[in-house]
């Protein structure tokens, strides 16, 4: 049985990944590639789904940590008898993937324990497995895997494991590899401890780029490890996390896949790339976006494959009980194929960035740019799927209709930076028309605060993004309103849920936690209103939702006090480091500002326009 997902580290080789609990059992294994076909699938069932463990017999207690500032992780195993030290990695530049296992006495003597059920295609498939001289190998249809094993394996119940004792200064290693079953001969690993220092070495050298030098120094370098750790790196594409089917609500429906690329994340991604110092793969998603999004607007797809692929077909995989009982298990994303209007103003908001940060993107970047605005022209009163990506009926998402405003004013201010042969002032009487429909249709007097779709009355967490997007200053007094009715009805104690369930018509049912981002979304809110110590003292509050290893999930059951959704969460981590810069004043809002530490002041008659208010 799978453990809380606060219980478990990410292992990464920036190609595929691995959950490892805190009990040394990696419950989740997929490779070569973040959407690949777990080899272990306990996480989303039973021992007869995959895994592998390497833990004490008897009682014994756990401490563990990455290992310096690396995505290296150490588990310190301790009991009356001893202490070892269990190191994981999936090695870095491995020319397969490759999983090393190091297990080091470091007091005393301590009896240990491995077991391995290796289950490919998600756990559905006992694979033939036989021995050989340095432990088993192991095929099913195109995957062959080979465990190296420095201790004799054995087989029981269609699981392999063995017992062994290490005392002090004792060392030994396993490893576990994948390669097309119809390629050459396997070929052992000639030096494990080499391996294993290659890629400690290479998480030092990514850690040491990391700019930030504020107070909250370790928890943005974590996310930005855990970010740059589900970077796909042949691609460049960053997936939204390596897991699917974690539970938005223990027991529910809402388990999705989410190894896949959204381009919603696009501007937010980059940003926290480029404050944070790492410019290389902040201009490597940009590429991938580019030529993901290539081609006809109206065939342009909402989330893509690490490689670009478009078609992410979704399928149940009925013999999976799923994370505590929570059904379906759920590979591939239906929402691939939704209208999602917002995600045409995040390619153009990211080129702004770009533009800004003085990225290069080349030309085929602003032809794009015009393709997308005259498609947007023609469909931004359209009702659709929205940013939630809903299930029911298409509706006119107030959010989705802001970022169609983003999307041209963004376009605006390229060309004008730039010099080129646009059709600005046809762009900007499109802009003034969405501004003002917005205004009109997307603000319920009656509440006082923008709302979720036009003609509703029900709040959407997204709308927190207004100010920071520039569409209205953050003094405002429909901004005001919009803060205030979202802290009064989408707050529970400090977590902020993205919408109401029991009022949204989202088409999926069932109930849902408090959406991370979200509430680092509201402190950012906050700080453009001068908010600063509430502002700081969320921040503070939200860092404690993080695991004993920094990681975050998806979102947070206040009820349960537990971490739920897919994990761990890029966009979760994006937002951290988006907000530890903004405390710091160094990360703007995207539209224009006046003030000082980011905070805008009302707009005069003479700089309206320019500001992108109007």
């Amino acid at each position: 049985m799978a453990r809380p997902i606060e219980d478990y580290a990410l292992l990464s080789d920036c190609r595929g990944s691995a959950l490892v609990s805190r009990h040394g059992s990696i419950d989740w294994l997929c490779a070569p590639r973040f959407d690949s076909a777990a080899v272990f699938a306990r996480l989303l069932g039973r021992d007869e789904h995959g895994f592998w463990s390497i833990r004490p017999q008897g009682e014994f207690r756990v401490e563990r940590k990455y290992h310096d500032n690396t995505m290296v992780l150490e588990t310190r195993f301790i009991s009356s008898a001893g202490e070892v030290l269990l190191q994981d990695a999936l090695i870095i530049h491995s020319p397969t993937p490759l999983l090393v296992r190091t297990i080091s006495g470091i007091r005393g003597s301590m009896h240990l324990q491995t077991h391995v059920a290796l289950r490919p295609e998600y756990g559905s498939i006992i694979p033939w497995v036989r021995r050989t001289d340095y432990g088993l190998k192991a095929i099913a249809g195109p995957d062959e895997w080979n465990l190296e094993s420095p201790v004799p394996l054995t087989g029981e119940d269609m699981t392999s494991g063995a017992d062994f004792t290490l005392g002090a200064g004792e060392r030994i290693a396993f490893a576990l590899s994948w390669h097309p079953s119809h390629q050459s001969t396997f070929q052992p690993c000639p030096d494990m401890q080499e391996a294993l220092h290659r890629t400690l070495e290479y998480w030092r050298s990514q850690a040491a780029r990391c700019r930030y030098q504020g107070p909250h120094r370790q928890a943005v370098l974590r996310s930005v490890l855990t970010l740059k750790a589900l970077i796909y790196e042949p691609t460049g594409a960053i997936v939204a996390a390596p897991t699917t089917s974690l539970p938005e609500q223990i027991g529910g429906t809402r388990n999705w896949d989410y190894r896949y690329c959204w381009i919603r994340d696009a501007t937010f991604s980059f940003d926290a790339l480029m404050l944070a110092g790492y410019e290389q793969e902040a201009r490597r998603w940009i590429a991938w976006l580019i030529k993901a999004v290539a081609g006809s607007p109206a065939q342009a797809h909402m989330l893509y494959g690490v490689a670009g692929e478009r078609r992410l077909v979704e399928s149940e995989l009925p013999w999976l009980p799923g994370y505590e009982g929570s059904r379906p298990v759920r590979v591939g994303n239906a929402a691939y194929n939704q209208l999602q209007n917002d995600v045409f103003g995040q390619v153009v908001d990211t080129l702004h960035e770009a533009v800004k940060n003085e990225v290069p993107v080349g030309e085929d970047a602003w032809r794009i740019q015009a393709n997308l605005i005259d498609f947007l022209a023609e469909i931004w009163d359209e009702p659709d799927e929205g940013i939630w990506e809903t299930r029911g009926p298409r509706q006119h998402f107030t959010h989705s209709k802001l970022m169609a405003w983003v999307a041209v004013d963004r376009a605006i201010r390229n060309a004008r930076m730039l010099g080129l042969d646009a059709p600005v002032k046809a762009w900007q009487k499109l802009k003034a028309r969405i501004h003002a429909d917005i205004c009109e249709r997307g603000f319920s007097r009656n509440r006082n605060a923008f709302v979720q779709s036009y003609g509703a009355e029900n709040l959407d967490a997204s709308l927190l993004l207004m100010p920071v997007l520039g569409f209205l200053p953050a003094d405002d007094p429909r901004i005001i309103g919009t803060v205030t009715a979202v802290e009064r009805e989408l707050v529970t104690g400090r977590y902020v849920r993205r919408y109401d369930t029991d009022t949204s018509d989202d088409g999926v049912g069932g109930h849902e936690g408090a959406f991370i981002a979200c509430s680092f979304w509201l402190a950012d809110a906050w700080i453009l209103m001068g908010r600063m110590q509430e502002a700081a003292e969320l921040f503070e509050h939200l860092l404690s939702l993080r695991n004993d290893l920094g990681l975050l999930s998806e979102e947070y059951d206040p009820v349960r006090r537990r971490l739920t959704g897919n994990f761990p969460q890029a966009f979760s981590h994006i937002a951290l480091i988006n907000t530890a810069f903004t405390l710091l004043g160094e990360n703007r809002p995207t539209g224009n500002s006046d003030a000082a530490g980011g905070k805008y002041t009302r707009p005069t008659e003479d700089n309206i326009e320019e500001r992108g208010y109007a």
